[in-house]
């Protein structure tokens, strides 16, 4: 059956087996033969939009429910990034802290050797021919020092001249040769203290060590018994920064994470009823609605009786009143007085017209009275006072239960309300056919559309509409789906086996 939605006539039969149902088209009745078969392809007869969407099931027979209640919370897949977040945020800085710590350690350790190797060893051997180079003097020193060579971890050791000149070195090649004072060696002469760095192994002064990795150097003056300012040198592996950088990370990871892990336990049955109390009051929000839905189609019904049983019964016995004074006024040839009657009864009669367009639009004629071909008829009518042509295609002979006839209804009203308030679209077909695995509906439009998925996981406030219809089929065990992308219109398709 075919319908082209204007006003809905009245004259439209309820589509019933073995008997002549109306197909309105222009606004004139031609007879259908019931049972008679009408072409259904996957076509909606709205034009596509720029892109081909992808369906997004909202329902199907026995999971809706049961699959949003076992899908994992939104809410956990942000904590869980969250944690790791701060898990490798602590592992970062705690390592960088820690090759910190160690580092000053080592250096600490370093530079309290080299004072007590300058104070104690060096300080006493120094003689003061030392500085030119004296061979006796040079030898003290050597002798000195070789014991501590053999027995502690400094790989090099270095005496210098402020001009730069090697006076001692354990690698006899160093011994005599002159080699510029970075800045903060030479400091050290002008301001007594120990200094400490990493080698650079690329300097000329460093090439007989760089087969030993990294190194650590430390320098402080010492002074020969004249006075005279000496540059005590000493080089440690680096290796030692680095050990003690894994001991003390090992330390703090383990108390921070241990830390971490207990916080994350403690936290974690907080968080879970938390979870469920915000999906209990999702549940309970779709509840509200949808007693809300139905309170309004109630509320929508009684003022609708009201109207029909009162008001739009008067005006009409009060037309008919106008219209029988408007005959006596004719037969007294007071043609003024019947002409005003007379107008006052056509404004009666159009006000009575307008009144039941309302009573349509209000509540639309009872699927037990009228059937489900009149009903989606008038839903379709209250479309085009909005400019939205409706195309209505409906097979006859469904022979649908009561129960399958308000789901259809419903989801169709639900459907075409989106379309009104929100769509935008010019043109609306709706389908209804059975084929082998049960009754199918169909609304696609040309509007707007609009992003399935993130209306479903975030949706604005207020609106679960989506969830709604998507509970009331699967609450009959039909399959609802709609396939929708901006800019590419919406088509929905309800399934009833």
């Amino acid at each position: 059956m075919t319908t082209t939605a204007g006003r809905a006539p009245r004259t439209t039969g309820t589509v019933a087996a073995g008997r002549t149902t109306g197909t309105v088209a222009a606004g004139r009745t031609t007879g259908t033969a019931a049972g008679s078969p009408v072409t259904t392809t996957e076509s909606s007869g709205v034009a596509p939009g720029p892109v081909e969407p992808s369906w997004t099931v909202l329902a199907s027979p026995g999971a809706t429910r049961h699959a949003e209640e076992t899908r994992p919370p939104r809410v956990v897949v942000p904590i869980v990034v969250a944690a790791l977040a701060v898990f490798v945020l602590v592992a970062v800085v705690g390592s960088y802290a820690a090759r910190r710590l160690a580092e000053r350690e080592a250096v600490n350790d370093a530079g309290h050797t080299a004072d007590l190797l300058a104070e104690a060893v060096v300080q006493p051997a120094l003689r003061n021919p030392v500085a030119s180079g004296d061979p006796a003097a040079v030898s003290a020193v050597a002798r000195a020092l070789q014991p501590y060579l053999a027995s502690s971890p400094i790989v090099r050791i270095k005496v210098w001249t402020r001009g730069g000149r090697i006076v001692w070195s354990d690698e006899p090649r160093l011994v005599g040769t002159t080699i510029e004072l970075s800045p903060k060696e030479l400091d050290v002469f002008d301001h007594p203290a120990t200094g400490a760095e990493v080698s650079d192994l690329a300097e000329p002064e460093n090439r007989f060590e760089r087969g030993n990795g990294r190194l650590l150097e430390v320098y402080r003056p010492v002074w020969t018994p004249d006075g005279t300012p000496l540059l005590f040198e000493t080089y440690t592996p680096y290796d030692e920064v680095t050990a003690r950088s894994g001991q003390l990370w090992r330390g703090f990871a383990g108390v921070t994470v241990s830390s971490l892990l207990l916080l994350t336990v403690l936290l974690a049955p907080v968080m879970g009823r938390l979870l469920r109390r915000l999906r209990e009051a999702q549940r309970q929000r779709e509840a509200l609605l949808q007693r809300a839905v139905d309170a309004s189609g109630e509320e929508r019904r009684r003022i609708a009786g009201t109207l029909h049983d009162g008001i739009v019964q008067e005006l009409v016995a009060t037309t008919y009143a106008v219209d029988g004074a408007a005959a006596r006024a004719e037969a007294g040839d007071d043609r003024t007085s019947a002409e005003q009657l007379h107008s006052a009864a056509g404004t009666l009669r159009s006000s009575i017209g307008g009144l039941r367009s309302l009573l349509v639009d209000l509540y639309p004629p009872g699927l037990a009275t009228s059937g489900l071909t009149a009903a989606l008829t008038d839903l379709a009518g209250a479309l085009r006072p909005r400019g939205i042509d409706v195309r209505l295609d409906i097979q006859p002979g469904l022979d649908l239960s009561a129960d399958q006839e308000r789901v259809v209804y419903r989801i169709a009203r639900e459907c075409l309300n989106n379309v009104s308030r929100h769509s935008g679209a010019s043109h609306v077909a709706l389908k209804l056919w059975r084929d082998d695995e049960g009754v199918v509906l169909e609304v696609a439009d040309d509007g707007r559309g609009f992003d399935a998925a993130a209306t479903l996981d975030r949706p604005p406030a207020g609106h679960l509409g989506l969830r709604v219809l998507g509970d009331v089929a699967g609450a009959a065990g039909a399959e609802l789906a709609v396939a929708t992308a901006p800019g590419a219109g919406c088509r929905w398709r309800m399934r009833l086996p």
